[in-house]
């Protein structure tokens, strides 16, 4: 975990160049798990809504809604701002299975055949427990970030996937790719998962990346490469395409 409040002015720049290539639909996010709230960077501040009869509750639906808050603003969390969803505290390391497998939406997955308690185990979670985790827009981050997260289209998916050869995509839940690139060093797609979906509103068409953030300066450079490289190839196609228009092809 980094718990420097350090401004690294390189991490602006590597936003700018991701999306220039990568066109996300939202300005890339950073995600750092610490020890401690950084210096200097306010609590989130939504209300926190009356406990459900398990004790559930938290300032946002899931922790994956913060990454829509985060593309504006930065701010911190706590275990208690996440315990909504109790997946989400369990990617997060807030909370461990037998901490959370008693509780409501548990129950609710698992009963809805969504997930089967044999299949939670084998779900990635960060191992170090955090006390704080800080969300905001990575070209302005006042830390070291551990995780970017992309909002992505098919067609950015695509760049990525051609930039980074044998990709990991993920299915649900949404928010284990956060654990998967803090604790394997993997960039991983993701798919999404209904849960989040509804719970963030992201458009169907959208789909989601986590970048390490120790290895982002040679993800954009592959993606930086693939991009003009596709730009190449979309020029060829486009000048081809036109000998069909008009009148048909004739």
């Amino acid at each position: 975990m980094h718990d420097r409040a350090v401004t690294t002015p390189e991490w602006a720049g590597l936003d700018a160049a991701l999306t220039a290539a990568l066109h996300p639909t939202a300005p890339p996010v950073a995600i750092t798990f610490g020890a401690e709230p950084p210096a200097g960077v306010d609590p989130h501040d939504g209300p926190m809504p009356a406990p459900l009869p398990d004790g559930r509750t938290g300032r946002v639906p899931a922790g994956c809604v913060f990454w829509m808050h985060a593309a504006d603003r930065t701010f911190t969390t706590t275990k208690a701002d996440h315990g909504n969803c109790s997946v989400g505290s369990l990617t997060h390391g807030f909370a461990t299975l037998d901490e959370v497998a008693g509780n409501d939406d548990v129950a609710a997955l698992v009963g809805s055949g969504w997930v089967s308690m044999e299949d939670v185990p084998q779900i990635p979670v960060v191992t170090e427990r955090p006390v704080a985790v800080t969300y905001g827009p990575l070209a302005d981050t006042p830390v070291d970030p551990d995780v970017v997260l992309v909002r992505l289209t098919a067609k950015s998916l695509m760049v990525l996937s051609d930039a980074i050869p044998g990709l990991r995509v993920e299915g649900k839940p949404q928010c284990h790719i956060v654990a998967v690139a803090k604790e394997q060093g993997e960039v991983a797609a993701s798919v999404g998962c209904m849960l989040s979906r509804v719970r963030t509103g992201m458009p169907s068409t959208e789909t989601t990346c986590a970048i390490p953030a120790p290895r982002l300066a040679e993800v954009v450079a592959a993606v930086q490469a693939t991009a003009a490289i596709d730009a190449e190839v979309a020029a060829y196609a486009a000048a081809d395409s036109r000998r069909f228009a008009g009148d048909g092809g004739a």
